[in-house]
């Protein structure tokens, strides 16, 4: 129930969507009630254009990329490996028979690389499908045919293959890994989204330690500058809309340890 609600209202509030159908509405509405129906369509061309243009989805992001430190190799040995799905494209995977990775693709070159620089920790993967709709293969199954190119033999990786959203990949990870106390396990995932990650594994009673990839911001001062297209303003300022939205509902909703997740003192 609460993955398919969130998945329907997160169609409807997403910025630029709502944006856009505020100003439609508005252009719709004008010849009716001109001043209501021009205030609407003004108040959603005006929202476009500012988070096109203005660098609010950077700020959101970048604040959020900042909550885990890069990880650094202090020695200590590692048990165990978690990259949540998220990465792959599975209807592309299944139309043009090769696994396809979208641009968090960035997630699966650092789980590779952790394979290497530890071949005895364990190693899981955990993703099925965040689409309402059916949509074969599933996220596992693409990274499934990507491992062989990656240099990971098949059999060592865990597959869990039906979490839908974070809260499922933290439980149903922990309920195949079955860590024991006191081990090691990173988890890898986009920088932006390990905050709501990390706070979904608090609460699953699986600790991990935080491994962020797929950094969207450089931080300092670039963070000031304006967009080069409202195209691209507008799908970073979705994104993190989205992130900073999913924070807050899995908090209230008990599915993460906190409202902004952050590292263990």
């Amino acid at each position: 129930m609460f993955f398919h609600v969130s998945k329907i209202v997160w169609l409807l509030i997403v910025p630029s969507t709502f944006l856009t159908l505020l100003a439609c509405l508005g252009l719709v509405l004008a010849p009716w009630r001109r001043r209501a129906g021009l205030s609407l369509a003004a108040v959603g061309a005006f929202g476009l254009l500012a988070g096109g243009l203005l660098p609010v989805g950077a700020l959101l992001t970048n604040a959020l990329e900042e909550r885990f430190p890069t990880f650094i190799d202090d020695g200590r040995p590692v048990d165990g490996v978690v990259l949540l799905g998220g990465a792959e494209l599975p209807a592309i995977t299944a139309a043009r028979g090769q696994p396809a990775f979208q641009e968090a693709g960035e997630r699966v070159i650092a789980f590779a690389d952790l394979a290497r620089r530890y071949p005895s920790a364990r190693l899981l993967f955990t993703g099925a499908s965040g689409s309402l709709e059916e949509q074969p293969p599933k996220e596992s199954e693409t990274m499934r045919l990507a491992l062989p190119a990656l240099g990971i033999p098949v059999g060592r990786v865990m597959m869990e293959e039906q979490a839908r959203n974070t809260d499922e990949n933290a439980r149903l990870a922990k309920a195949l890994a079955q860590p024991n106390a006191g081990e090691r396990w990173l988890l890898v995932t986009s920088a932006y989204h390990m905050p709501r990650a990390v706070g979904s594994f608090r609460a699953a009673g699986f600790e991990v330690v935080a491994y962020p990839v797929d950094y969207r911001t450089t931080g300092g001062a670039g963070l000031w500058k304006l967009n080069r297209s409202v195209a691209g303003g507008l799908a970073e300022l979705d994104l993190a809309v989205r992130e900073w939205i999913g924070l807050i509902v899995y908090w209230m909703s008990g599915r993460s340890s906190s409202p902004v997740p952050g590292p263990t003192p």
